[in-house]
Formats: structure tokens, C-alpha cells, sequence
């Protein structure tokens, strides 16, 4: 059990390291989220899979030593430390479920067996360690006849070395919480040229005459992708009308975008939704601003939910009315802008096969912005915009 625990963990630390999508979890999938979160790592730096498998190498080198062969000192030092560890394991089990369940809203695969592992690991460990006697086998045969059998570890200091471990997994969720990471996850620079929009002739956020022009390329399913666009209006107020963001969506999904590995019901709908938010634009330039916050918009609940395909048509027939919003969704321009966007996330896809995904020149970020102040940063230190 602890070998599966390890070799889970350091196989989500490679990937951590290497890049690129997990197997089984294609780009916007939901391990992809998990393991492209901010709750992937402490303070933006070290993996938290890489303190799960120093966490189970530990565990692994203390169970080498708790056999009856092995002195009962040795034993005794062993199995504190498998408790301490234990509990290091159920406490951040608890705590990334936790976090995957009702934070992120989407649970990994392989993050939840590790999980499962150290539960399990755990309570084996909280159930065997009371249960160990010292069987010291150096000492005299009618020593070891007279005396009555003792504990290694009695059930009281088991239960602190276990409280211990569930200190220290709340010291890593503590230093989650309050140590911000940085507010760019990946970036990289296109290889190839990227096609030149014209922003007198798309749908964006700001002015068509502002200097700096940046694309976003974005899901009408994506949660991040909505995060992002409830900071884009006070981004442009802050460069006094010389920034912009032209709106290119880039659908997760295989149905129009041929570089999604594979299909995920996340995102079964967002080529729909982008094309009926394109036809919005074609139909009344004026109500697409009022479409595109209302599909990112969050009515009820504690978490925000992607629009159906029935009420995104409603209200796109609500806003521009029956035979116009018809007439829009026939548009050849439709496809033509939609594959033009799935070119530029194709162009950009180096190791960065998400969204959110911020475009200028050729250089491109995919941010994590928590608000204004973080997304005015990327756009000058990751993209070159000059400073408000």
C-alpha cells in the first residue's frame, strides 16, 4: 500500500515537472483543473505530489524497520515515525478532498486513489502500532519468561505522535491558504506567426481604437475562463481606455477544436454556446457586451454553473429577437472566426493546453489572476504591455 501511495505521488511529481497533459485528462478535464490550481502547490513553488512521496519514501524507509528481527528501540523509533506520517497522510487527504470537492469543484482521479491510500494507510497504522509488544530477543530466555509483555508504544502516546502528523498537514493547508503563488501558471512564446484580428471587426472588451490589443481565448464553460472576465472591465478602466481584449472563443471541446485530446462532458456544449454567442455579436453588436456577462454571470448558489444550451438560445433570442438571431447563427463568419481563435490556442499550445490563455504579439500566458491588481502585473512582466 505504501508503494501504490508512492508511486502515485511520483508520477503526478513528474508531471508536475515535465509538463503537459496527465493520461486520461485531457485539457479543461476536471484532474486538469486539480492539477493546474493553485492548490497543486504550496506558495506557487513546491508540488504538493512532491511532499506526498517524500511523505511515502519516508514511510516505506520506517516500515523496513519494524519487524521482530530489528531491536526494540529501533522498532519503537520506527513506528512514531510511521505515526507521525500517518497522520500526516489522513490530515491532508481530508484536506485536498475537501479542497477538490466544494473549492475547485472537480475531483482528480489520481489525486483521490492517494488519498484513498493514506486513509487506508493510515488507519492500519493507528490500528497496529497500540498492538506492538517488545519481544527483545537479546535478552535472557528466563528474563524474557519472568517479564510480562510490554508495549512499544502505548495508546495514548500513539494518539500524540498521530496528532502530530495531523499538525503538520495543517501547517501545509495553512501555508496554502496565506501564502499567495504567483498569478501565472504557464507561459511560453509562439513559434509561428499568429493572425492579426481586426478589432473594428470582433467582439471585445474596451475600445477598438485602444493601443494595446490583447486576445483572450477563453470556454463559456470554463470557470476560470469566467474569473477572468469579471476582472477585464476594471483592467480597461485602469489603462484609460488604451487596452482592450478581443474575445476569441477557444471551445475544450473535440466537436470544433481538433487540438482537445480527448472529449470531456465538462465541455460538451461549448461550441454551441460559443457559436450562439458569435451569432449574438453578428445579429446586434450592441447586446453581445449583455450576453457574454450574462453567460458568466452566477444567479444562485456558491459556485458558479455554466448556462444550459435551452437558455442560452432564450435569452440570445430574448436579446436580438427569433428570425434575426437565426439569421446571425447561418453566418459563414461564425466558423470562419471560431476556427480562426482554435488556430491561435493551436499556435500557443506548447505544454499550455488550457484556458484562460492571454495572447499579445506572440507571446501568451495562461494567468491565474485573483483580481485587477494581479492581471495588470501579467499583462506588463509576462506579456510586455506597458504600465497603465
Amino acid at each position: 500500500m505504501i508503494a501504490l501511495g508512492l508511486g502515485l505521488s511520483a508520477f503526478l511529481g513528474w508531471h508536475y515537472l515535465a509538463g503537459g497533459p496527465v493520461i486520461g485528462c485531457s485539457g479543461g478535464s476536471p484532474c486538469d483543473q486539480v492539477l493546474n490550481s493553485r492548490w497543486s502547490e504550496v506558495g506557487g513553488v513546491l508540488p504538493v505530489s512532491g511532499l506526498a512521496a517524500g511523505a511515502y519514501l519516508a514511510m516505506l524507509a520506517a516500515s523496513l524497520y519494524i519487524g521482530p528481527a530489528t531491536p526494540a528501540p529501533v522498532r519503537r523509533l520506527a513506528w512514531r515515525a510511521l505515526l507521525v506520517l500517518a497522520g500526516a497522510a489522513a490530515g491532508s487527504a481530508v484536506w485536498f478532498t475537501i479542497l477538490q470537492k466544494w473549492v475547485i469543484g472537480a475531483l482528480c482521479p489520481y489525486c483521490m486513489a492517494t488519498h484513498l491510500t493514506g486513509l487506508l494507510l493510515a488507519g492500519l497504522v493507528f490500528w497496529r502500532a497500540p498492538r506492538q509488544f517488545d519481544d527483545d530477543s537479546t535478552a535472557p530466555v528466563q528474563e524474557v519468561c519472568r517479564a510480562a509483555p510490554q508495549r512499544l508504544i502505548g495508546r495514548w502516546p500513539a494518539v500524540g505522535m498521530a496528532l502530530a502528523g495531523l499538525i503538520l498537514a495543517g501547517i501545509v493547508a495553512a501555508c496554502q491558504v496565506t501564502i499567495a503563488p504567483p498569478a501565472v501558471y504557464r507561459g511560453g512564446v509562439a513559434h509561428n506567426k499568429l493572425p492579426l484580428l481586426d478589432s473594428h471587426a470582433v467582439p471585445l472588451v474596451g475600445s477598438p481604437e485602444a493601443r494595446y490589443v490583447v486576445t483572450l481565448l477563453f470556454d463559456y464553460q470554463c470557470p476560470h475562463c469566467q474569473h477572468l472576465h469579471f476582472l477585464l472591465d476594471e483592467a480597461v478602466r485602469r489603462y484609460g481606455g488604451k487596452l482592450a481584449f478581443v474575445l476569441c472563443p477557444a471551445p475544450l471541446s473535440r466537436q470544433c477544436n481538433p487540438y482537445i485530446p480527448q472529449d470531456v462532458a465538462e465541455f460538451k456544449d461549448s461550441c454551441e454556446l460559443a457559436k450562439m454567442a458569435l451569432a449574438v455579436w453578428v445579429a446586434k453588436h450592441e447586446a453581445f457586451p449583455v450576453y457574454n456577462r450574462w453567460l458568466f454571470s452566477q444567479e444562485s448558489g456558491d459556485r458558479w454553473q455554466p448556462r444550459s444550451l435551452d437558455a442560452a438560445r432564450a435569452e440570445a433570442v430574448e436579446l436580438v429577437g427569433q428570425a434575426e438571431f437565426e439569421s446571425a447563427r447561418a453566418n459563414p463568419w461564425i466558423d470562419r472566426y471560431l476556427q480562426t481563435s482554435i488556430g491561435i490556442y493551436g499556435e500557443t499550445l506548447q505544454s499550455g493546453n488550457a484556458v484562460p490563455k492571454l495572447v499579445f504579439g506572440s507571446r501568451w500566458v495562461i494567468p491565474e489572476p485573483y483580481d485587477a491588481d494581479d492581471l495588470v502585473v501579467i499583462l506588463h512582466d509576462s506579456l510586455g504591455v506597458p504600465r497603465p
